[in-house]
């Protein structure tokens, strides 16, 4: 077996779902320069997400247009017909 194959920084961190504020914790080795105080007392580092399990539409069984950056007011004014 390879040594040194797989990251070795693993430790827990939040990941949050920004279209509903729902946050989860679980083991991660992705950096983040962003901490959020969780429900334990202690700091984790936070990831912020624009779509999770409780807000995509397969998941949720309902279609919700999710809008974080504007890109559809976006297309529609770059090729709204005059």
């Amino acid at each position: 077996m390879k040594k040194d194959l797989h990251p070795s920084n693993y430790r827990l961190v939040v990941f949050k779902d920004m279209s509903n504020d729902y946050s989860f914790i679980t083991k991660s080795c992705i950096d983040s320069r962003e901490t959020v105080k969780w429900e334990d007392g202690n700091e984790y580092p936070l990831i912020k997400l624009e779509i999770s399990h409780t807000s995509h539409p397969f998941y949720t069984g309902k279609m919700k247009l999710v809008d974080t950056a504007g890109r559809i007011d976006k297309f529609r004014t770059r090729y709204n017909k005059k």
